[in-house]
């Protein structure tokens, strides 16, 4: 197929995205607002149509776009980039090799911060890790920061989190800090500044204090934060927790099913940056305050190869990422 077919393919066609959670998120919002201006990147503009495919972590839509969806360049899937980590240490609910989809790229890359509620008393990262007891942290399923950073930090780090997890998503683990049911969280910055605005603005109690973070970040309430490679000690430790944060590296990636024609990848890749680019975009994301800080689908593919070679010591670490659903039938 020539380049000028895959341009001439677009043309009255529908473009499918699969996004794996529900509407109203971060995913969905991304998603949504992405594909009101890519088709005008796409030669032959073709119309777009986004469904959300909820459930599992976001693993049903991977597991749907890898196996189901026809690989002709119509159908994006927009899943939780940490469930390749998954794949990589072998778990048995994973349907998908990461290193076969076609990567479009994706609009941010991302940066785990961890926080604590005012009332608790603990501010910094000496406090958090001085403490005597344990930490409640807000928790979902395995897969997301909220998750695996508390047991990662656990297991490299030597802190006491205990980890609530089974909070169905970013506004109810809020409202678990809120209530008090839970002390902390960790979830993405560029997610944190916005929904927990409210909170950061916060005195006294009701106050969310940020106190360790994953990359060197301009805003005022992190820019001298910790960062958690300063704070692990030992090689097999620090490669440990970037091996777990190079899915990071890239937030909301959006992938084609594998075996996709090349050219139609070029295509959406090329469109998928212009967008990225364009000022009327960029003028809206700015209103909805989404964070954009484009990544590539080839960057995106390097990352993805740093994932499935890590080291056996970095697995049994991470091991604990799959434990449940290598026992049960997931």
């Amino acid at each position: 197929l020539s380049q000028a077919g895959a341009d001439e393919f677009y043309k009255a066609k529908t473009i499918r995205f699969v996004v794996g959670a529900p509407a109203g998120g971060g995913y969905d919002t991304y998603t949504r607002a992405i594909a009101r201006h890519l088709g005008k990147h796409i030669p032959g503009n073709p119309s777009m149509l986004v469904e959300n495919m909820e459930g599992a972590g976001s693993l049903i839509a991977a597991n749907h776009v890898y196996n189901k969806a026809e690989p002709d360049g119509l159908t994006i899937g927009v899943w939780i980039s940490g469930q390749i980590i998954r794949d990589a240490l072998g778990d048995r609910s994973i349907k998908f090799d990461g290193r076969k989809f076609g990567w479009i790229g994706a609009p941010s890359d991302g940066a785990p911060t961890c926080a604590m509620m005012g009332f608790t008393g603990l501010r910094t990262w000496e406090d958090v890790i001085n403490s005597k007891r344990p930490i409640r942290m807000g928790g979902m399923r395995t897969g997301t920061s909220y998750t695996d950073v508390p047991n990662i930090l656990n297991r490299v780090a030597g802190t006491k989190f205990d980890v609530i997890s089974g909070y169905a998503g970013t506004s109810p683990v809020r409202v678990a800090l809120q209530r008090h049911e839970v002390e902390g969280a960790c979830l993405g910055w560029e997610s944190m500044r916005v929904s927990n605005r409210a909170m950061l603005d916060a005195k006294g109690d009701d106050e969310l204090i940020p106190f360790i973070t994953h990359k060197k970040l301009e805003d005022p309430e992190v820019k001298d934060l910790p960062l958690f490679t300063e704070v692990i000690k030992g090689e097999d430790n620090i490669a440990t927790y970037k091996s777990w944060a190079a899915s990071y590296e890239f937030q909301r990636p959006f992938s084609l099913p594998p075996n996709a024609p090349k050219e139609r990848l070029q295509v959406l890749r090329k469109a998928f940056a212009s967008t990225l680019r364009d000022r009327e975009f960029l003028a809206e994301a700015k209103k909805m305050k989404l964070y954009i800080h484009p990544v590539s689908g080839e960057d995106i593919e390097g990352h993805v190869k740093q994932i499935y070679s890590m080291s056996d010591k970095v697995k049994e670490n991470l091991s604990f990422l799959v434990r449940q659903s290598k026992k049960g039938s997931n």
